[in-house]
């Protein structure tokens, strides 16, 4: 396989983060929700109209991962908004991060969470955030090796289902006590 490239993202790549986020959602979570309630969430949270404000919001910042001219992956960081009483406005928060099932485990799921983390400490240390599903194990040791600890759980609704999620921090790293 070709080595994929990763750009941050623009306005003229909404169509595609929007369809490529709701593939890998799909692709990852599909079985867990009727279809009409995957249908309506999908339309929601990766429509065009969404996508689009994502890539206008200048507090966030969105990656794309190619590889023979196709899109295999991307990620999406800003400001954290995951229900925690310790998230202060400073914080930040891996928000999406997905890589198509055939490009997962070859080392490209690591090169983009090093840019992400870059973006997110691009103005020095700060508690970085993430949500991710209880039963998503693969990913839990991910973040694991890369620091990050679980220090909360809630509910994250799709339709009529809500999964059972953690919530992950990594301290600002480089600060002293």
């Amino acid at each position: 396989m070709q080595q994929p490239t990763i750009r941050r993202a623009d306005p003229s790549d909404a169509q595609v983060l929007s369809e490529l986020g709701a593939r890998t959602f799909a692709e990852t979570f599909a079985h867990l929700y009727p279809p009409q309630d995957l249908a309506d969430f999908l339309e929601q949270a990766y429509g065009l109209a969404r996508t689009q404000a994502d890539l206008a919001d200048p507090a966030k910042a969105q990656w794309l991962v190619e590889a023979g001219g196709a899109a295999v992956g991307y990620a999406l960081a800003g400001p954290c908004d995951l229900p925690h009483p310790e998230v202060t406005p400073a914080s930040g928060e891996l928000k999406r991060f997905y890589l198509l099932k055939d490009w997962q485990g070859g080392g490209t799921g690591g090169r983009l969470f090093a840019e992400v983390m870059a973006w997110l400490e691009r103005e020095g240390p700060r508690d970085l955030w993430i949500g991710v599903w209880s039963e998503n194990f693969g990913a839990q040791r991910f973040y694991r090796r890369h620091g990050f600890e679980q220090v909360g759980a809630y509910g994250f609704q799709v339709g009529g289902t809500v999964d059972h999620e953690f919530i992950l921090r990594r301290a600002a790293q480089g600060l002293s006590t």
